[in-house]
Formats: C-alpha cells, structure tokens, sequence
C-alpha cells in the first residue's frame, strides 16, 4: 500500500529536511547536508505518493546516514 504524502513529509522533517518553497501543491524540501539532491514533492497531504516519490525519499534518506 502506497504511503501518503504526509507521511513522507514527515519522513523528511524528522531526517532534518526544510520546506523551503511551496508553489501551488509543489513543494520544494532541502537538506544542509545533501543541498545537491533537492526533493519536489507534488499533491495534497491526503494523496497518495506516486512511487517514484517514495524512490526518491528513501534514497535521500539512504545517503543521508551514509553522510553520518
């Protein structure tokens, strides 16, 4: 089952990641440690993540404790 978008929102901010810009349903997350790797989440919190989103979490998140 799909996670939702708040739910990887959340992955994000407990990680450190900040929303920096917001444009319509876009927003635009950012981490001190990784400013090369940029995450664009799309849709409402009540949305389902397409799974190329939750790819993209989980290896941001993946490089982020190899950083560590």
């Amino acid at each position: 089952m799909p996670k939702k978008i708040r739910e990887l929102k959340k992955m994000l901010r407990q990680a450190g990641f900040d929303c920096k810009r917001i444009r319509g349903s876009h927003e635009r997350w950012l981490h001190r440690q990784l400013p090369e790797l940029p995450i664009t989440l799309a849709g409402k919190d009540s949305q389902d993540a397409k799974p190329y989103l939750e790819k993209l979490v989980n290896a941001a998140l993946q490089k982020l404790k190899e950083k560590e």
